[in-house]
């Protein structure tokens, strides 16, 4: 009886130690708090993200990352990546060119008529610009003071919505 009992708490320590490990140091938890990202991630949804995704290289152009805040840090930010390091970033007319290139945006769910630009934005090495789908309703790297969002603090790779459960659905 003893051993039994003894065995079901190692069990579960082990399962606590284990989760404990990968929370911290392989997976990631998001909330999202607002609509900045609608139509792809909505308001209440919840992500899980990957620490390691960019262990070797850095994101690219298109990935929804979770990060700290460069105007806050004890915030944690869910944007798209637009500009990689090196990129000059310009936005006109409600459309965005990186590299004088029109980037298709399959991803906009509504005509974008908010800060539609003139903006030119050049990223710095080691840096991102990062903008939320939602366009007329983020509050992204067109408005932040600290722009770009340094590849030191990009937490992680948004890789799957797990809640709610009924819109499951894997990202990027």
């Amino acid at each position: 009886m003893a051993g039994e009992f003894l065995s079901w708490v190692i069990t579960i320590v082990a399962a606590v130690l284990i989760a404990m490990f990968l929370n911290r140091f392989v997976l990631i938890n998001a909330e999202i708090p607002s609509g900045s990202m609608e139509n792809t991630i909505m308001t209440g949804d919840k992500l899980i993200g990957f620490r390691w995704s960019y262990l070797f290289s850095g994101p690219e152009r298109g990935d929804i990352i979770i990060f700290k805040f460069p105007d806050d840090e004890s915030q944690n930010y869910v944007k798209r990546v637009i500009g990689c390091p090196g990129d000059t970033v310009k936005i006109e007319g409600g459309k965005v060119y990186v590299n004088g290139e029109l980037l298709e945006e399959d991803y906009l769910k509504e005509t974008w008529t908010v800060a539609t630009g003139p903006y030119t934005f050049e990223v710095p090495e080691d840096s991102y610009f990062v903008m939320g789908d939602n366009r007329n309703n983020s509050y992204d790297g067109r408005y932040w003071t600290n722009t770009y969002v340094k590849k030191s603090k990009i937490l992680g790779k948004a890789i799957f919505r797990y809640w709610p459960l009924k819109n499951f659905k894997i990202l990027n």
